[in-house]
Formats: structure tokens, sequence, C-alpha cells
């Protein structure tokens, strides 16, 4: 459960003669910190639904930890994670996890990381199609302190930097919406319906004026099939997704023979943050390597790679 700034409280451990488990999808346990779903086992175990076989042996399976061939555990449906103490904190539930390319997705591990952030009071996160990017993660966030005006009031920039040191590519939004408060039903619930669809930026076209910026746009343009990119185009809100980023590094090694890591297109995201990126390790390049040139030639050096 959450308290009303967001912050994660255990919910405790396990009373007298029953067992709880944090399992992953092969029943396996998880290390403390990660993310499974809780199983209960013990003497206090119902025997199952009343009149209800197949949803009693959906959620009544055997546990293969209690040393006993005919001992049973309970699957809870709750997602869950052991603190350093090792209690039990509530997550979320897995009939709220999204499917996005390939990848399960957990919102309220987002929400909880975003939560962590100090500039981050509350905190929302839903998969949207509203557009040619397809289905997006979408977060949205409250400021701790509730104001809309004050300097800590959080952006995206900082939002995305933080979670792409605490999350998978995959799980990073590719919008952020920060809001004065999160929508209420009448009971008090998030009005999910209510909340907005994320503001595109109408940035007025600027051209590629470098080379290795006008290398990057072309790739930005034929990965993600259009016909021109500009300096100030984000990938994300282009169409692009963690598969197309993948094809996206993966042309610009074939292109600049530089290791370009996959968290730098989610950080980055436009052709001229990326290309300040691609300039500076390919200058590194040329002067770590064993046969650096002279330093007025670095210049020269470089420009040849890029043409």
């Amino acid at each position: 459960m959450e308290n009303a700034e967001g912050a994660t409280i255990p919910i405790g451990n396990a009373i007298g003669n029953s067992r709880t488990y944090v399992l992953d999808s092969r029943l396996e346990p998880v290390p403390n910190g990660v993310v499974g779903e809780l199983y209960v086992s013990g003497e206090g175990l119902a025997w199952g639904y009343l009149h209800r076989a197949a949803f009693t042996a959906e959620r009544f399976v055997a546990d293969p930890h209690a040393g006993e061939t005919d001992s049973r555990m309970y699957r809870t449906g709750d997602l869950v994670r052991r603190n350093a103490n090792g209690a039990i904190e509530f997550v979320g539930r897995v009939d709220k996890q999204l499917k996005l390319r390939g990848f399960r997705i957990e919102p309220s591990e987002i929400e909880a990381a975003l939560t962590t952030i100090d500039t981050v009071g509350q905190a929302a996160v839903i998969a949207r199609d509203d557009g040619p990017a397809g289905k997006q993660l979408v977060a949205y966030v409250v400021p701790s302190n509730g104001s809309a005006f004050d300097k800590s009031r959080p952006d995206e920039t900082s939002l995305r930097e933080t979670l792409a040191r605490r999350l998978p590519e995959y799980m990073i939004p590719a919008a952020f919406v920060v809001l004065d408060a999160l929508p209420l039903t009448p009971n008090g619930k998030l009005d999910w319906r209510a909340l907005p669809a994320p503001e595109r930026a109408a940035n007025d076209f600027r051209a590629p004026h470098m080379p290795h910026e006008q290398t990057i746009a072309d790739i930005f343009a034929d990965v993600l099939g259009l016909g021109q990119v500009g300096l100030d185009d984000d990938f994300f809100d282009l169409g692009g997704h963690s598969l197309l980023a993948t094809r996206l590094v993966s042309r610009v090694r074939n292109a600049f023979h530089i290791e370009l890591p996959l968290r730098d297109v989610f950080t980055a995201r436009t052709v001229q943050r990326l290309g300040v990126l691609v300039q500076t390790a390919l200058q590194a390049a040329l002067l770590s390597s064993n046969t650096a040139p002279a330093a007025d030639r670095v210049d020269e050096e470089w420009e040849e790679r890029v043409l």
C-alpha cells in the first residue's frame, strides 16, 4: 500500500504457521528488491472456492517449496517485493499488467520508481494509443509540493534520465505529463479516462547543418519510414519505440563505427542531442586510438568519418 505522499509502506510478513513466497513465472523465488507474485501457504490456507473447481485449480497450486507432496499454496495475484529488511511491499496487481511490444510491464512498478523522485508527489502510468506512434506508455506526475509554478516542478528530461538509471528501456514512458492533481472519480479512485493526451510540441523545422547530423536524420527517416526529419524532431514522437530504437543503434554503429548505448536514444531522443553524443564519441575514439592523430588533424579526420 501507499501513504498520502505516494511512498510505499511494507505490509509485513506471514502470520504464525503460514508461509509467504515472492516468486517469478517459473515459481522460483526472486531476490529482495525484485518484483514477483505473492503466494501464501501453510496451515491457514483454505481448501479452495466453493463450487468453483476451475478457479480453485487456477489459484491453488502445488507448493514446490514446502517439502511435502500434498502441500499447496495460494496464488494471490498481487505483485510485491521484499525490502532490505525482508518485509513485503505491495507493488500492483498481475491483472493490471500491460503487454507492450512483447514485454510484460507492471505500471505500478514505474509509478513506484517515479514517486521516489523528490519532485514527484504522485504518479500514474497508462498505455495510450493516440497517434502514429501506436500504443505507448505515458506517465502522469503531480509535483511533490502541489504547485504548478514552483521551480522544483519536475521536467521530462530529468524524469527520463532518473528512470533510465533504475528501469529497463522498455519501461521508460514515451511521454510525461505534469498535472496539478490526478483526476478522481466520485468514489475517490483514479479516473483513467480523464487523463489528457500528451501535448506534442510543434517545433519549427530546422534542417541539419552538420554532416553527422544529416546522417542521423537520414537514419531516423529510414528507420521510421519518413521522408524528412529535422534537428528538433523527437524519435518517439515520430513513432519510434524500443524495437525501432534498437535498429537505430545498429544503424548508427554501422554509419559511424561507434557504440551508442540504447539508453542514450531514450534520453537524448532528437537528432540534435544524439548528434552531440555521436560527435563526442567520435572525437574520443580518435584521440584514444593507438595511432591518434596530432591535435591539428583531429577535426579533419573526424570530418572524413562522418561525410
